[in-house]
């Protein structure tokens, strides 16, 4: 029996409420929904406005934490790091640095997910080169028009080679060849196992890529399954053969005729697609050489995501049987003994001499003439003194 593999999305009783600033429940934008995505689908979310479509993808980015339910993506929380290092996200709008020229859009994001700078480099080529806009990568992105900058936005969400896609709207803004490009982008990562979901009201788009579909309406899941399974009408035949003579054909209808027992039928030449009368109108341009200004047609697939694992795996494990060049020799430093503490006892003189107050230095030795003037001036003192004490000697 073949190994049942891990979806790569479960939602088991997913509910998102919305609440007011007082906590009452203000709207139920997702009501107990369940789904899986398996690995290698294609799947598209379809709903008018308003049905839970925007939330729901929020909630698999991680953006909006659900308030019921058990959602996991890539068998891992949709807000842990290492899940979000295998998701690629292409919003409605691209939100991108208008004064970055195309190439720097291109790295900054690379930069982020850790890429080294070959691969950066190496990416960038390819991608922008698939996407048509090899030309325009010296210019800032604030001059290109909604369909470039889209086709920009696009190569951002897989320069990361992301295992998980999430395009809300891809055609949005891009012309017939744009569209037709995107498309075939998508089948292509559907045959190296990536698993794509996409938003659209594109229901043609959706038609032509996508494996199954879950359509949603006021927040639940109102049909789901293979899109063969929900468009075939098996209460009728159709019968595609070459253009028949009108002998023939007379046969046909006659036997048509005598089996329907006068029910209606339809007898007509089959239809092309505007589409494709358009692409073929453009092809042929194309063949005689006429030129335009306007975006040139992508080229092909980036090689980084058309690998296959396998070939991935042989290069991780040429990598890693390279041996490690040999450490260098370390170095010998001779370090200085480290010198004898001071004791406590040298510490307080230390301490005893730095604030202990200086001493006045000794005056300095009189002039031989101010001592002589000094004893003068004593002298005459003691005669005075003498004198007076005669005097009042005398008196008594």
């Amino acid at each position: 029996m073949a190994e049942q593999r891990e979806p790569i999305v479960r939602a088991v009783g997913l509910t998102k409420v919305f609440r007011d600033f007082w906590g009452r429940p203000k709207a139920k934008a997702v009501n107990d929904i369940d789904f899986e995505i398996g690995q290698g689908e294609v799947v598209g979310l379809l709903g008018p406005n308003g049905s839970g479509k925007s939330t729901t993808v929020k909630m698999l980015l991680g953006l909006l934490y659900p308030t019921g339910g058990r959602l996991t993506v890539l068998g891992r929380s949709p807000r842990a790091v290492e899940t979000k290092r295998e998701i690629g996200y292409l919003p409605e709008d691209s939100y991108l640095y208008k004064y970055l020229t195309a190439e720097e859009t291109l790295d900054f994001f690379g930069s982020l997910f850790s890429l080294s700078r070959a691969d950066r480099r190496n990416r960038i080529d390819q991608l922008l080169d698939m996407v048509g806009m090899s030309h325009a990568r010296h210019r800032r992105v604030g001059e290109f028009s909604k369909g470039m900058a889209r086709r920009i936005g696009l190569a951002q969400a897989m320069i990361n080679d992301p295992a998980f896609l999430i395009l809300d709207e891809p055609t949005s803004g891009l012309d017939p060849l744009g569209c037709k490009e995107v498309k075939d982008l998508i089948l292509a990562l559907k045959k190296r196992g990536k698993t794509v979901v996409i938003t659209s009201h594109l229901l043609s788009d959706i038609e032509d890529v996508c494996d199954r579909v879950i359509i949603l309406y006021g927040g639940k899941v109102r049909a789901t399954g293979c899109l063969n399974d929900l468009l075939t009408v098996t209460d009728e035949n159709r019968i595609v053969t070459p253009a028949l003579p009108p002998a023939a054909m007379e046969k046909v209808l006659a036997i048509l005729r005598e089996n329907l027992h006068g029910e209606d039928f339809t007898v007509d030449h089959p239809r092309r697609s505007l589409e494709e009368f358009f692409l073929d109108v453009i092809a042929r341009a194309k063949s005689d050489s006429v030129e335009t200004a306007g975006v040139v047609g992508g080229g092909r697939i980036a090689d980084y995501l058309t690998q296959g694992d396998e070939k991935s795996a042989i290069l991780e494990q040429l990598v890693q049987e390279v041996a490690p060049p040999p450490p260098p020799p370390e170095a010998v430093v001779e370090v200085a003994a480290e010198p004898a503490r001071p004791t406590v006892q040298e510490v307080s003189r230390t301490l005893e001499a730095l604030t202990e107050e200086p001493k006045a230095a000794p005056a300095a030795a009189e002039e031989p003439v101010a001592e002589k003037k000094a004893e003068q001036e004593n002298k005459k003192l003691e005669e005075a003194n003498a004198k007076l004490n005669d005097l009042l000697g005398n008196r008594k």
